[in-house]
């Protein structure tokens, strides 16, 4: 009898004491793989799904547990990317076992792979069983800018916004401010007025942009589709804080 391969998972890198993807101290696991072309990606070198290092979910375990003194009541383990909905068994799997043991389950995602057709669905909603958080990053609220700043749709990331509400399950919203394509009050207010009609959504984060990944792009030989574009000011970032009720103060930088 052939002896069934253990699931592994291609990891891109691992943060230890993450405190800004997810309440409290996390452990992150940034996965490989991402089919979003963002102009703004700071880890254009986590595109490739086949270019990390694989691991099983037990080794990644073993490797988050020697920090679990660190994490406290509300920290816990973040899967991040990428798009970690690209390695979905892997990702439930992980999930599962984390959850036996009560480590707080956080998914870090773009919502692009989502769709209510099978065989996703079906395993999507095994993956909510064991996942307590949600961080859903909502590039653009138009679809024609969505296609241009992304290189593909938003309405099926909408549809999984409004599914993680049907079923209660807790989100905080985030948002990347680029100066001259999403923070124009226009879209703020119609991404804000989609918002208000959840009922799940526990936080939204402002994300200024920045230029930090510009490098990355050089090495793999691409053009960096924003160059030019400064990061917002102050007043911009609090103008959107303000018309998409957001938090205060200490959000991640994108």
């Amino acid at each position: 009898m052939k002896e069934q391969r253990e699931l592994t998972g291609y990891i891109h890198s691992l943060e230890s004491f993450g405190s800004v993807d997810g309440p409290g101290v996390r452990y992150v696991i940034f996965m490989s793989g991402c089919a979003m072309r963002c102009q703004f990606c700071h880890n254009p070198d986590t595109w490739n799904m086949h270019s990390g290092t694989q691991y099983t979910a037990d080794q990644l375990l073993n490797k988050a547990r020697k920090y679990r003194s660190y994490w406290g009541s509300e920290g816990g383990i973040t899967v991040s990317g990428g798009e970690p909905l690209l390695q979905l068994d892997f990702l439930t799997e992980l999930f599962k076992k984390a959850k036996a043991e009560g480590i707080h389950t956080t998914l870090d995602t773009s919502g692009n792979p989502f769709t209510r057709k099978e065989p996703f669905f079906g395993k999507f909603q095994e993956l909510l069983k064991y996942t307590d958080l949600i961080l859903l990053d909502i590039k653009h609220i138009d679809e024609e800018k969505h296609q241009e700043l992304t290189g593909c749709t938003n309405g099926n990331i909408l549809d999984l916004a409004e599914y993680l509400s049907e079923v209660s399950q807790p989100v905080w919203i985030r948002h990347v401010l680029i100066p001259g394509r999403s923070d124009e009050d226009t879209y703020l207010k119609k991404l804000d007025n989609f918002l208000q009609k959840l009922h799940n959504v526990e936080k939204v984060e402002v994300l200024p942009y920045h230029t930090l990944g510009t490098y990355k792009w050089k090495e793999l030989g691409l053009d960096y589709p924003l160059e030019g574009v400064e990061s917002p000011s102050k007043e911009r970032v609090e103008n959107a804080r303000r018309l998409l009720h957001a938090a205060d103060g200490g959000e991640k930088t994108e």
